[in-house]
């Protein structure tokens, strides 16, 4: 897949389950440094609560993640969280949900429920944001072939820059599942004149 969801700002939720307060937040972050101070400021806002509660999930396949239970009973917090992220197919967030003990327990089923139900509520709330994935591709070429080069890259490029000298060297952002096509086609419509060579994964 070419792109993927995350959400736009922070937003937050707040339900009280037989006793108990529930605050949801959720951000967008772009890395786990910026989940740590996230988490490190709700902790001084909510210094009094029972439990700071999260998951977050980072990066184009979503494959670095983390659930937190804070004290609470194994697999009644974190994962539930992390779950409801899962669900509505997001990446690069932060959710955390407080709890402040009303004085009712709720059990681990109990909990996982309240935990999953509070974090889907601020999900709800939030406007997603889509963001593609490519990869950038330098692309070397000649004046003879800048139409052909151009008609390609309005074909395939989201975005490129052209920078002209005695030659032409253009970068493309292009959508990472077609890449190896765009270049087989540069390669092929100029003779083999122009050429390129891939750069780093953009966002």
């Amino acid at each position: 897949m070419d792109f993927y969801y995350s959400i736009e700002d922070h937003r937050f939720f707040e339900e009280k389950i037989k006793g108990s307060r529930f605050i949801a937040n959720i951000y967008p972050i772009q890395n786990k440094e910026e989940a740590e101070e996230h988490l490190n400021s709700l902790r001084k806002e909510h210094y009094d609560a029972t439990h700071n509660c999260y998951a977050y999930i980072l990066g184009s396949q979503g494959l670095e993640y983390r659930a937190n239970d804070d004290g609470e009973p194994n697999g009644s917090a974190g994962n539930p969280i992390l779950f409801s992220i899962k669900k509505y197919k997001l990446s690069d967030v932060l959710l955390v949900v407080t709890r402040f003990y009303g004085g009712t327990k709720l059990g681990v089923g109990g909990l996982a429920r309240a935990y999953g139900g509070t974090a889907e509520e601020v999900i709800k709330l939030c406007k997603r944001k889509k963001i593609n994935i490519t990869k950038r591709v330098k692309i070397f070429t000649t004046y003879d072939d800048i139409n052909t080069v151009k008609r390609l890259l309005d074909e395939y490029a989201v975005s490129f820059e052209e920078i002209y000298t005695d030659t032409i060297e253009i970068t493309a952002e292009i959508p990472i599942s077609k890449v190896m096509n765009f270049r087989k086609q540069i390669t092929e419509q100029t003779a083999d004149r122009s050429g390129s060579r891939e750069l780093d994964e953009s966002y």
